[in-house]
């Protein structure tokens, strides 16, 4: 059958009244989510994003629990929720164990719950991991596997262990995971990192699907460079070629990074982006993945479709600039007879 061009016309016409009454739908009736009287449990709580995501989730009214392994860093992140208080009965706890296996986590989240009855969190957000940037090559698969089990690891097992409470208790709540803008395009330096979370996204797009099942929203979110004590831990280990691609990324502070968390939670999207840059590396990589605004997102996909692999060139072209050095690094390794 030959469709004639009237006929592709209307049919274009009418595949953008659907998009734009969906997004106009979004926006103009779509239920906030308001994290007000819910207990919310922050893994990585006592530092960095996590740390901020607690302050402005109890500035919203919030019962909020804290998780991480340092006590001191936890005690002084329980003092900073207290001095935001907006209810005397609001419920601030920290507690400190490791959540990278699914025997800490689940004992982080009974006692978590005990203050509440026995009632697991409403909303879990997985703000735990690290990266410790290098090559490939110099990877063992000791230190391959840790880096996935600081990324992946330290996020799986504490939704695994939350999604069997919530089941159980029947409790319609939320798991926000945080991957990273690494976990939507990768480059030199982030062997130990970005699979892991590349993954993060893997499993985000499988639980919302399954978790439906349950009541249960699953969000993830892509921040890109964030101004923490542990940007400055990976600083210390990165290579060159690595620091020389990010020269010119400015970050944002974990403050704007746990606001634009909170909001894309609150709005109820499932791919969340804090700025103009995660909007074009998010919209084109979003597949079959759910849009909350299919309308901007052909603009930001527009976008990368121009640009990315200019982008994408110019990091290329430094990564090549950099192999004569990189052969000096790799004689001095004794990678190379």
């Amino acid at each position: 059958m030959v469709v004639s061009p009237p006929s592709q016309a209307a049919a274009a016409v009418s595949i953008l009244v659907i998009i734009v009454t969906s997004a106009l739908y979004n926006m103009l009736f779509s239920r906030k989510w308001d994290p007000r009287g819910k207990h919310c449990l922050i893994t990585g709580g006592s530092r960095g994003t996590g740390l901020a995501l607690a302050i402005l989730l109890a500035k919203r009214g919030a019962h909020v629990s804290i998780v991480a392994r340092d006590k001191p860093r936890l005690d002084k992140g329980l003092e900073g929720l207290e001095r935001v208080r907006q209810d005397p009965k609001q419920i601030f706890r920290a507690y400190s164990f490791a959540v990278d296996s699914e025997t800490g986590s689940a004992a982080a989240l009974k006692a978590a719950g005990e203050p509440h009855g026995g009632r697991c969190p409403e909303a879990l957000f997985l703000c735990a991991g690290a990266s410790r940037p290098g090559f490939f090559i110099d990877q063992t698969e000791e230190s391959f596997m840790g880096g996935i089990q600081m990324t992946l690891g330290a996020q799986a097992f504490t939704a695994l262990a939350t999604t069997k409470e919530m089941v159980r208790q029947g409790v319609k709540g939320k798991i926000v995971f945080v991957s990273s803008i690494l976990g939507l395009m990768s480059f030199v330096g982030y062997t130990t990192y970005a699979p892991g979370k590349f993954a993060i996204r893997g499993l985000a797009e499988t639980l919302r699907s399954e978790l439906k099942m349950y009541g249960i929203d699953v969000h993830v979110a892509f921040p890109a460079t964030i101004l923490s004590p542990g940007l400055d831990e990976e600083n210390e280990v990165k290579p060159k070629v690595t620091l020389k691609i990010e020269e010119t990324d400015s970050g944002s502070p974990p403050e704007d990074i746990a606001a634009g968390i909170l909001r894309g939670v609150e709005k109820g999207s499932f791919h969340i982006t804090m700025d103009f840059f995660g909007d074009i590396f998010r919209a084109t990589a979003a597949g079959a993945s759910p849009r909350h605004n299919p309308v901007l997102d052909i603009l930001y996909g527009l976008i990368g479709y121009i640009a990315l692999p200019f982008w994408r060139k110019s990091v290329d072209a430094q990564v090549i600039g950099h192999a004569v050095e990189h052969r000096e690094y790799c004689h001095t390794k004794g990678y190379l007879s």
